[in-house]
């Protein structure tokens, strides 16, 4: 399973790089509140994405 997900993020590098990036953002820096809602959005929107693309090797 984590080879799947590693070449998930690997098909869609530039997403990836946005999502962990935003995620080391959001964890090490205190970034205002209006940035950082919309930063975790897009961690959220990401995360789903990864989830539907995932989805189908749950058989």
């Amino acid at each position: 399973m984590l080879k799947k997900i590693f070449s998930a993020l690997l098909d869609n590098p530039f997403i990836a790089s946005i999502a962990i990036s935003d995620l080391f953002i959001l964890l090490f820096h205190k970034p205002p509140f209006i940035f950082s809602l919309g930063m975790f959005a897009i961690l959220m929107a990401y995360c789903m994405f990864l989830g539907q693309k995932l989805a189908i090797f749950k058989v």
